[in-house]
């Protein structure tokens, strides 16, 4: 169970999160889902412990993000694009680096790394360099190193961003697998197809604020729409506010001189 309450983080004088609420059910894949700077990435890093709230409060399978990170770092795979692996180590290298750092025992390592790589196609080529590999072969190689400790708990940033048709496909079905295996998974993604193959449940975030949550039909008929598309089309033009607007907020708050 993931409890987001009041989540809001700041960098500066700007506001990139404000009071984002969402449940996330055990044993289910929620999307957060957002047009690109909406915010989504800095509450997923706020999720996986590596940004702190500037308030608000994320509890995951009863651990507080900011009193028991150690514990939560332990049982989360998180993955982001702006997290990258070593470019000079192959792929059984970083599976033995991390199961060491996570305190995986040798036939723990290699009944997870074996399950992992073979799904994922990577045993063929598990010692050639990462940095030899395409744009999607890093992805999969990515998603494989992160749950080498197989979390209770996933917390994926735009995992299909990037990759074709079939290795999307491919990482789609690993999830929907993961989910039957009584996983908890949350996503972020721009992408509406990704939304309708995955999720239980959707919470959508605009300029950093959670303006609906709900399973896909209740997003579609809350919104007045005739499908997830609309919905999300229409839920934009509602909350999102132009960058001219906020602009001539921001001259109107600047205080005025005297002469």
């Amino acid at each position: 169970m993931i409890k987001i309450n009041d989540l809001s983080k700041r960098f500066g004088d700007k506001t990139a999160v404000k009071k984002v609420n969402f449940e996330v059910k055990d044993g289910e894949i929620f999307a957060l889902l957002g047009p690109n700077g909406a915010g989504k990435t800095t509450t997923m890093r706020m999720l996986s412990t590596l940004l702190k709230p500037t308030a608000g409060s994320v509890i995951i399978n009863n651990w507080d993000t900011q009193k028991e990170a150690k514990e939560i770092k332990k049982n989360i795979g998180f993955l982001t694009t702006e997290i990258r692996l070593d470019g000079q180590f192959t792929p059984n290298e970083l599976a033995a680096f991390y199961g060491k750092l996570y305190g995986l025992d040798k036939n723990a390592l290699e009944e997870n790394k074996s399950k992992l790589f073979d799904y994922f196609d990577i045993t063929q080529i598990a010692d050639r360099r990462y940095e030899t590999f395409s744009t999607g072969m890093k992805q999969k190689t990515s998603i494989a190193i992160c749950l080498i400790h197989d979390p209770k708990t996933i917390i994926f940033d735009e995992p299909t961003n990037g990759l074709d048709i079939l290795t999307q496909k491919q990482v789609e079905d690993f999830l929907l697998t993961e989910k039957q295996r009584g996983k908890t998974i949350v996503i972020s993604t721009h992408i509406l197809e990704v939304v309708e193959a995955l999720a239980d449940r959707v919470g959508v975030i605009i300029d950093g604020q959670s303006v609906a949550q709900g399973t896909m039909e209740e997003i579609i008929k809350g919104a007045g729409a005739r499908d997830l598309r609309e919905a999300f089309i229409r839920l934009n033009e509602q909350y999102h506010e132009p960058e001219e607007i906020i602009e001539e907020k921001k001259a109107k708050k600047k205080p005025g001189f005297l002469f």
